[in-house]
């Protein structure tokens, strides 16, 4: 599973020009679901993105996570993040999951995420969305769930 972090004051995302969702301060997640993957991998990327020291303590320093500041999350399916650009100018999705497991996996780790964090908002699986945010820092961060950068 691949996760693309990014630290925002505000995101939202809209369908045919109309929001859908939006958070405040807190994490932006486009998340994408690779073949194989499992609950154990939405789990690690889950945690992992919640507990990131990414948000500045008293002293400036990045040193709190999004739970420390009871942040908000938004949660935006993409496929694209597995993209493989190795071979021609055209993007191979292969390694992407069929889109029924992955929603799966999709709405479990939302699921997982609303018992953990105040507020998560979310965009709509396999839909064209428009996804506004205002990156704070900018602070953008890759996770994946089987590879360590």
């Amino acid at each position: 599973m691949r996760a693309v972090i990014q630290r925002v004051d505000r995101a939202s995302v809209s369908i045919h020009n109309k929001e859908i969702s939006s958070i405040s301060e807190g994490i932006l997640v486009l998340l994408g679901v690779e073949k194989n993957d499992s609950k154990a991998d939405a789990d690690y990327i889950l945690d992992k993105t919640i507990n990131l020291r990414i948000f500045e303590d008293e002293t400036g320093k990045m040193n709190r996570s999004l739970l420390d500041i009871n942040g908000e999350m938004i949660v935006v399916s993409q496929f694209t993040l597995l993209a493989s650009c190795i071979k021609g100018r055209r993007p191979s999705f292969v390694q992407a999951e069929e889109p029924a497991r992955a929603n799966e996996l999709y709405e479990y780790f939302v699921q997982e995420g609303m018992q953990r964090i105040k507020k998560l908002a979310c965009g709509k699986f396999q839909e064209m969305m428009q996804v506004e945010l205002i990156n704070n820092g900018p602070v953008t961060i890759l996770l994946d769930s089987k590879k360590n950068f």
